[in-house]
């Protein structure tokens, strides 16, 4: 039977995840894995859990089992308006924030639309825009305006998926005034900021054109993905919008996990285990910073990540990573080509490198692994099939 026929006009747009697929086909356990951007599950508060959820019971009771509020608990909401210093007004709760984007995507965009973007772009940004049929194009150089007007801008600016870059606040001002200009929004994604292992904090976009700026946050980095929960912080005109689409989404997000994640932040907990991720995340970066400079062959650079979970690399021209890929995987050793993150699909010598979820004993042998490859493949004489 012929299914397509009934798929939506939109279904063509969706792109796949060469990460997820991944995930699919192979157990990342017994692999060298640097694809995925898992957090190292030792840094999940276990121990904190069990007491954690015994506290919420007590004091919410069977509230921690119903249905919620859209916008999110109010306790939950006023803890997050408290650490980033907004009004509670300001703050959505989401499942996860990835939906942040995608929910974004759906009451701004329509097919057409022009989205401006860093290149290369975190790859489940692209999908969603992709999935409403937007034009995802580049933020010009300079902030030139663009020959059409966006309807908002995309940036990740502290610690890109995938470049591992932070943004200066000279580019950042520039994109609130070319936002301005233009007259469009802002959807500053910020999963990683509060994963800093040197360097000084930038001042968010937020604060710098907070009438026009989304701003989105996530648990799964500070907290445990599991609980898929995020939030929005923005002018409450664009909050109401976002609240009216998520009730045909989820109705709420998730209660339980919303008091969980109330008490782990108001008891303290989530800076006591920020502070310990922090030192564990620094290490396996300077880790793998010093692994590259050992084994990497000449002609191959990296990012040099002030936080978040990526580097970077750009290798000589005659590496496909594409093609490389299928070769590398049978050898045991998983990355996700840059040209994935591409708006046009360029840039073919480039790689990401996650440093927060492989085992620390599997590194060595698997950058080891990786620059013996990328090696081959820069010869002259090198051939892919």
């Amino acid at each position: 039977m012929d299914y397509s026929k009934f798929f939506s006009a939109d279904v063509p747009s969706f792109l796949r995840s060469p990460v997820r697929e991944i995930f699919r086909k192979v157990d990342l356990n017994a692999i060298c894995s640097f694809a995925g951007g898992y957090p190292a599950a030792c840094t999940f508060p276990m121990a904190d859990i069990p007491a954690l959820t015994g506290r919420v019971l007590d004091k919410y009771g069977t509230r921690a089992l119903q249905y919620g509020a859209t916008q999110g608990v109010p306790e939950l909401r006023e803890q997050i308006a408290r650490r980033y210093g907004v009004p509670v007004s300001q703050v959505q709760i989401t499942t996860s924030s990835q939906q942040g984007i995608d929910i974004c995507s759906r009451i701004l965009l329509d097919p057409g639309d022009i989205v401006l973007a860093d290149n290369p772009v975190y790859l489940g940004a692209l999908q969603s825009f992709r999935a409403y049929r937007a034009d995802v194009r580049e933020i010009p150089a300079g902030c030139d305006a663009p020959p059409s007007a966006p309807k908002f801008i995309y940036v990740i600016p502290d610690f890109n998926n995938p470049s591992g870059e932070t943004m200066t606040l000279a580019r950042r001002q520039e994109i609130a005034q070319l936002a301005r200009e233009l007259d469009c929004l802002i959807v500053e994604d910020s999963p990683y900021r509060e994963l800093r292992y040197s360097g000084e904090p930038v001042t968010p976009i937020r604060e710098l054109a907070p009438e026009r700026t989304l701003q989105l946050g996530s648990f799964s980095k500070i907290f445990a993905p599991g609980f898929r929960l995020g939030w929005i912080i923005g002018p409450e005109p664009l909050l109401e919008q976002i609240f009216v689409c998520k009730q045909c989404l989820d109705l709420c997000p998730p209660v339980l996990d919303q008091y969980l994640a109330t008490e782990f932040m108001a008891s303290g907990l989530l800076d006591a285990n920020l502070a310990k991720t922090i030192v564990e995340y620094r290490r396996r970066r300077d880790l793998m910073l010093s692994l590259l400079e050992k084994y990497m062959p000449a002609g191959v650079s990296w990012t040099h990540p002030e936080g978040g979970l990526f580097l970077w690399l750009t290798l000589p021209p005659a590496v496909d990573t594409v093609a490389l890929y299928d070769k590398a995987l049978a050898a045991g050793v998983a990355y996700v080509a840059g040209s994935f993150f591409y708006t046009d699909g360029s840039h073919r010598n480039t790689m990401r490198l996650n440093f927060s979820f492989i085992d620390e004993a599997k590194m060595e042998p698997g950058i080891r692994l990786l620059a013996g490859l990328v090696a081959e493949a820069a010869a002259p004489s090198a051939r892919i099939y």
